[in-house]
């Protein structure tokens, strides 16, 4: 691995340089890395982003760094099917919960979200994971449910279900053996 800065005040170029250098190392056969600091908060992978230009040129691997946030991002030369327990695994700040968006073919323990304007189908019935169900069609529920229905729009009050039954959502790493 080879490692060079580019250091200049704002303003000096710099973003634009590792954009255009990105490409030209890539023709080359190399696998580029980009990693950014940024001295205030930033959005990121917006278009005209720093984050976002260098990815759209082709760096594989983005870390960009302020004091308070830090981002990786990674672009996957062939598609990756990410296992959920591997990316909670990589978590490092402690956290007292964390909210999994997706996944849901996954063992964890979730809460469907379904509207009845998405035109799209529930998994519950064939779902035990599926401890409640946030809607904000209750009556439309193809299925009567067995489980708690809660008001998708009353955020407060599925927080408050979620810290009730918060043994239903503790996490136990499942066994590498």
């Amino acid at each position: 691995m080879h490692v060079v800065g580019f250091a200049g005040f704002s303003g000096s170029g710099k973003t634009t340089l590792v954009e255009q250098l990105i490409p030209a190392l890539r023709l080359r056969g190399l696998r580029v890395a980009v990693i950014k600091h940024a001295h205030h908060n930033f959005d990121i992978d917006h278009p005209g982003k720093d984050t976002w230009r260098h990815r759209e040129a082709g760096a594989l691997e983005i870390v960009a760094a302020s004091p308070r946030r830090l981002v990786v991002m990674r672009e996957f030369e062939a598609g990756a099917e990410h296992d959920v327990h591997a990316l909670i695994a990589r978590l490092s700040a402690g956290p007292d919960w964390v909210l999994v968006e997706g996944f849901k073919r996954s063992s964890l323990p979730k809460v469907e979200v379904w509207r009845e304007a998405s035109g799209q189908p529930v998994i519950y019935p064939g779902q035990p994971q599926v401890l409640a169900i946030a809607t904000d069609s209750p009556a439309a529920l193809p299925e009567p449910p067995a489980r708690p229905v809660l008001d998708l729009n009353a955020p407060d009050d599925l927080a408050a279900w979620l810290v009730d039954n918060a043994s239903r959502f503790h996490y136990t790493p499942p066994d590498e053996t």
